[in-house]
């Protein structure tokens, strides 16, 4: 099992994977230059993939963290590929989340890389597992505010920062989601170890439930409200507007054609 795990080919990327990030550096460049005939289809596939390549690393990096931990598994089973074919539910890791993307503007948590929990010892190794995945989405959070925050907005084409905008919100929407501590969402996970092994027990049969009852309560106006508002709060702080995120998601849904307040 050692040596599948250390294999150059467990750790080859993924030519699915390039295949995506050069969709998103493709419709990204169509997006800043104005190449593209139909912007909102440019700002489409540009959020899309590049909100696909971080699901991929969100996933890499629990899979590399728990190698690093003990479970030498993970290179056999392809997830340090970065393929997304590779995890174990392809549905509910990529097709799922862009669904929701679509249909309300929201970050869904993905995936699932099957991590051998009885390979890694210490408490702290398995919270800091489950805690990278959301970590790596607060880093790519912080990576589309940036240009906000540090005033360098100067020249950027109105439909690319929309765009950018738009996928911060929904980076900043699934890590919050991840570190709910909710059975089975990766906030759980963090602090899963330090609870006794009867709590364990009894709380189990609800993980697979977890995130459904979570997107239930979202369904609920009252907290849907609460929800976004500290969204928006969280945005605010990193200096973009709501008019911003507004106007992402709108050149998102570009079938449901441009609104006029956007000016693209």
């Amino acid at each position: 099992m050692t040596t599948a795990a250390t294999r150059p080919s467990d750790r080859r990327v993924s030519p699915v994977f390039l295949g995506i990030l050069a969709v998103s550096a493709v419709t990204g460049w169509a997006t800043w230059t104005g190449f593209a005939a139909e912007s909102g289809l440019a700002v489409f596939l540009f959020v899309t993939s590049a909100w696909v390549v971080s699901l991929c690393l969100h996933e890499y990096a629990h899979a590399r963290t728990a190698l690093h931990g003990g479970d030498i598994s993970v290179g056999a089973k392809g997830y340090l590929t970065l393929n997304p074919m590779k995890y174990t539910h392809a549905l509910l890791s990529i097709v799922l989340p862009v669904l929701f993307v679509i249909m309300g503007g929201i970050g869904l948590p993905g995936g699932a890389v099957f991590i051998e929990r009885g390979r890694i010892r210490g408490r702290w190794r398995h919270s800091l597992i489950s805690a990278a995945g959301p970590l790596t989405n607060v880093l790519f959070a912080v990576i589309c505010t940036a240009p906000f925050w540090l005033g360098a907005l100067d020249g950027v084409p109105p439909a690319f920062r929309f765009a950018l905008a738009f996928l911060a919100l929904l980076q900043v929407t699934a890590a919050i989601l991840n570190f709910l501590p909710v059975p089975g969402l990766d906030g759980y996970g963090v602090i899963e170890p330090w609870l006794s092994h009867a709590v364990r027990r009894q709380v189990e049969p609800f993980a697979p439930f977890g995130l459904l009852f979570v997107f239930a309560l979202l369904w609920v106006p009252s907290v849907n409200g609460v929800f976004f508002d500290m969204i928006d709060s969280v945005l605010g702080f990193l200096c973009i507007e709501e008019i911003d995120t507004y106007c992402g998601f709108n050149l998102f849904r570009f079938w449901q054609g441009a609104d006029e307040v956007c000016g693209v």
